[in-house]
């Protein structure tokens, strides 16, 4: 057995699947370490995958080369965009998926990809390296601590430190050139229902021990988060109907931009319920037995994803909250009730749902559950997801205090890829908040931290026009190809829609039309009527005309999508482009500017506590977070303008 590789990723969630694949893809010889080979990539809790801004996360992973959204696709059982009543920056898409599938999927994808190697045990505890040899300064941003600048001031260097490799509970004694942790909830672990508690990662599975302890040795500051799940209720006991049904869109789409992948065939319904002043009751007669309410849970929680008992708390005047029922898989009876989590005893739970109109008979597979777990602030990063402290030591996941399988997947991705490029001598990849929603979750992880579990939203995104969930491949393609992520076929597919939609936006703005080409279509959409020749673009900008549809009565524009095989989608985001022109092109115009920021670099190792014309608060917290640009320094949190305006003058800009 070998014991040696290049790179060695601890955890096989979502996180570490991204990044185990995408950096044994860039040539290293990795080592993927998992509990249990049977729950590679499991949906946790919701048996779904995207949402708003979560789905625009997914195509951008898609579109940098990564796993998620192809196997989303294939293992997809209902698909919706949400947010299709608003404008083009909030669709998101969204994926009710076959749970046991996505996570067969992605074990068979682990163990398919050349350099990749699988040990199921349990890491607790990692080897070290000491000498005096002074802490090099880091390849990305420049935040380690610099020599030169240590001897300047009389500051000993910091002896260099580097992870060596791992010891697991087998007692086996791996050893890599770098290590990305991924640990998720396993880390201390503790599941509470009720006054119960139990010792673990997920219900039934076991905590991870020792990792923690042995971070905190090397220096790190950890703290402590907590997260929940509802209820699994048996199909068999449901009736449906009594309950509003959800049904997937008419014209499903998919994640992936890659054509080896479809549309969803057929879709599975998912069920509306909702709550009422006597489920309410029951619920509240278990407040005294909840330990979010009587201090035996510690850890935070997160805000945007509250438990039922939570609800009931922050909004006592509402009388009923809606539920969302949603199936597990094709080939099993479980349902997942979104919006009920909770870690209420299980009687209450089971009291409370048989009061919901539709679930009066329903069983329980198991009760719903609150699980608290070890996490390290994220301002302990570089924005290659590198360890400030050990540079050669990567964190991804839940782990840096996010929720989501997307957000964690993400960070799987930048961090396997950033591993893999590092060891092989390579510049490293980080995305700007203006390149990616990935660019600004990691951003905001790095320079702000998070004191709550942090979950992406649209509203994160000072950017989210030019960051559509449409044009990602567009956006970030080429950022996959230069690194290697992405083959010859996929590039293909790429210069193939750039070109189609290059050239159907060029012709769009380039065709003039007569007032009675158009006429009857668009008095059919209730929209004035042309009394002179327009160009197809002005009339594009109209809010209730359509492409597609103009498409479809316009012998020109017909012909030309029709000889150059233009797809729906590459329709849709030229009109998408048209109607939101004015709005994209300030957002760039902004961008630019903002970017200036960014080019005025911060020497490493700069001593902020002697520019005593800043802040008090600026000083302590530019000092413990240490950014590598004035962009950077000026999205801290308490880093007020006035201190950016300081930092600019002392840097000569």
């Amino acid at each position: 057995m070998e014991l040696e590789y290049d790179i060695i990723v601890v955890g096989a969630g979502h996180a570490g699947c991204e990044a185990a694949v995408a950096a044994a893809r860039l040539g290293s010889r990795v080592l993927l370490i998992t509990m249990d080979m049977d729950k590679i990539a499991a949906m946790s809790c919701n048996p779904a995958v995207g949402g708003v801004a979560k789905g625009q996360i997914v195509r951008e992973i898609d579109a940098l080369g990564g796993q998620m959204g192809i196997i989303t696709d294939r293992s997809t059982i209902q698909f919706r965009m949400l947010g299709r009543s608003k404008g083009a920056a909030m669709w998101s898409p969204r994926a009710q998926c076959d749970k046991a599938r996505f996570s067969a999927l992605w074990r068979r994808t682990v163990e398919n990809t050349p350099g990749l190697s699988l040990w199921q045990d349990s890491v607790v505890d990692l080897t070290v390296a000491e000498d005096d040899t002074p802490f090099p300064k880091a390849a990305e941003e420049g935040n380690a601590p610099d020599p030169e600048t240590a001897k300047k001031d009389n500051t000993p260097p910091t002896p260099a430190r580097r992870v060596t490799g791992v010891v697991t509970a087998l007692g086996v004694e791996f050893r890599a050139r770098a290590v990305i942790l991924t640990a998720g909830t396993f880390l201390g672990g503790l599941i509470h229902v009720g006054r119960s508690q139990v010792e673990g990662g997920r219900i039934g599975e076991k905590a991870s021990k020792g990792l923690t302890e042995r971070l905190i040795e090397l220096g790190f500051e950890a703290g402590r988060m907590k997260t929940g799940t509802p209820a699994r209720l048996d199909g068999r006991t449901i009736d449906f109907a009594r309950l509003q049904v959800q049904e997937g869109d008419e014209e499903p789409s998919k994640f992936s931009f890659s054509p080896e992948t479809g549309a969803v065939a057929e879709q599975l319904p998912c069920f509306i319920a909702n709550t009422s002043p006597e489920v309410h009751d029951a619920l509240r007669d278990g407040f005294a037995d909840s330990p979010l309410f009587n201090g035996t849970i510690r850890g935070v929680g997160p805000r945007y994803c509250p438990s039922i008992e939570d609800k009931l708390r922050t909004f006592a005047d509402k009388d009923s909250h809606q539920l969302f029922l949603e199936p597990e898989g094709v080939t099993t009876n479980e349902y997942y009730l979104n919006g009920f989590s909770s870690s209420l005893p299980w009687q209450v739970q089971m009291e409370a749902l048989r009061r919901i109109e539709g679930l009066e008979e329903a069983q329980l597979f198991r009760p719903g559950y609150a699980i608290e777990y070890d996490y390290f602030p994220p301002t302990q990063l570089l924005h290659t997801l590198q360890t400030k402290l050990i540079p050669n030591l990567w964190f991804a996941g839940q782990i840096n205090g996010t929720t989501g399988y997307e957000e964690a997947a993400a960070q799987g991705l930048i961090a396997g890829i950033n591993a893999a490029l590092t060891l092989a001598g390579r510049a490293p990849m980080i995305l700007r908040r203006d390149e990616a929603y990935i660019g600004v979750l990691i951003d905001d992880l790095v320079t702000k931290g998070v004191d709550e579990p942090y979950r992406m939203f649209t509203s994160r995104a000072e950017y989210r026009i030019l960051l559509r969930q449409d044009n990602a491949d567009l956006r970030l393609t080429p950022r996959g190809r230069e690194i290697g992520l992405v083959d010859d076929k996929r590039w293909a597919v790429f210069e193939q829609k750039k070109s189609n939609v290059e050239s159907l936006r060029s012709f769009v703005h380039g065709l003039s039309t007569a007032p009675d080409d158009l006429r009857d279509y668009l008095i059919s959409r209730d929209s004035p009527v042309l009394t002179q020749g327009r160009k197809l673009s002005f009339i594009l900008s109209r809010g209730e005309i359509s492409l597609r549809e103009v498409a479809e009565v316009l012998p020109a524009l017909r012909d030309f999508v029709a000889e150059r095989g233009i797809t729906a989608d590459e329709i849709e985001q030229v009109e998408i482009e048209i109607k939101y022109r004015g709005y994209i092109e300030r957002e760039k115009l902004i961008a630019e500017k903002l970017h200036r920021l960014e080019e005025v670099a911060i020497p490493s190792g700069f001593d902020f506590a002697s520019l005593t014309s800043l802040t008090m608060e600026a000083r302590q917290k530019l000092t413990r977070i240490r950014p590598a640009t004035i962009g950077q320094a000026s999205r801290i949190p308490g880093v007020s303008p006035a201190d950016i305006n300081v930092l600019l003058v002392f840097f000569g800009r």
